[in-house]
């Protein structure tokens, strides 16, 4: 599964009152593993830094005047995100401004939701920690990742600890199917223990372990079936 966690810096927080897009920072995990594959743009955005946007990410009108404009990494940037599930805190903010974008360009591109599937990490974080801070800042505390070079906001650096918080909050590195592997495997070695120790109790059955030529020629046995069988059987036992 491709997976792009995806952050976006703006001139302000509504795309309606003519904000824009100064920043685009995306990683990517293939499945749930980073590449290191990355897209990341700053743009012109033809208009003024709100004050109170430039208090969050620290970023120019100077800096941006050289900076190509959105047209001119539009392409690029659709076809590194489509057909990806977009994983991004707080979505609809930067879904808003990306549909936005490419409504202004009118170029057939459409919204995000038709060529891309999205997960919004802020609702995960809510429904996992009703009641308690859930922002990137809380998350990383919350989740052991470092977020100590993270002085002000920026797209890129955001997705990167986004994307490591997300792997933390969905379990790591281990997949559901392990983790239900590992949780059967630990139920059924207890209930085993338990029902032996019943036998032991009710009957009082003594226990004779194997001497150790016994066990020497237990595993002479087992690797000549194995050799016939082509079957690893240590492996299906342990």
């Amino acid at each position: 599964m491709r997976q792009i966690v995806l952050d976006t810096e703006t001139t302000g927080i509504d795309p309606k009152k003519g904000n824009r897009i100064i920043e685009i920072g995306c990683v990517e995990l293939i499945d749930r593993k980073l590449t290191g594959n990355h897209f990341h743009v700053y743009i012109n955005p033809e208009r003024e830094v709100e004050e109170g946007a430039f208090k969050v990410h620290g970023i120019s009108d100077e800096f941006l005047a050289d900076k190509p404009k959105f047209a001119h990494v539009a392409d690029d940037f659709y076809a590194f995100i489509k057909g990806a599930e977009l994983v991004i805190h707080n979505a609809p903010f930067d879904v808003g401004f990306i549909d936005w974008e490419f409504e202004l360009l009118n170029n057939g591109v459409g919204k995000v939701k038709q060529y891309c599937q999205v997960l919004d990490t802020l609702v995960m974080a809510k429904n996992k920690h009703p009641g308690q801070k859930n922002n990137l800042d809380a998350l990383c505390r919350r989740y052991g990742v470092d977020n100590s070079n993270r002085e002000l906001h920026g797209a890129l650096l955001d997705a990167e600890i986004l994307a490591l918080v997300y792997l933390e909050m969905t379990g790591g590195q281990t997949s559901l199917f392990e983790a239900e592997q590992a949780e059967v495997k630990n139920q059924s070695t207890n209930e085993e223990i338990f029902q032996v120790k019943k036998l032991e109790k009710a009957f009082d059955l003594p226990i004779i372990k194997a001497s150790d030529e016994e066990s020497e020629v237990h595993q002479v046995f087992v690797k000549k079936l194995a050799e016939k069988s082509g079957v690893n059987f240590w492996e299906l036992i342990n």
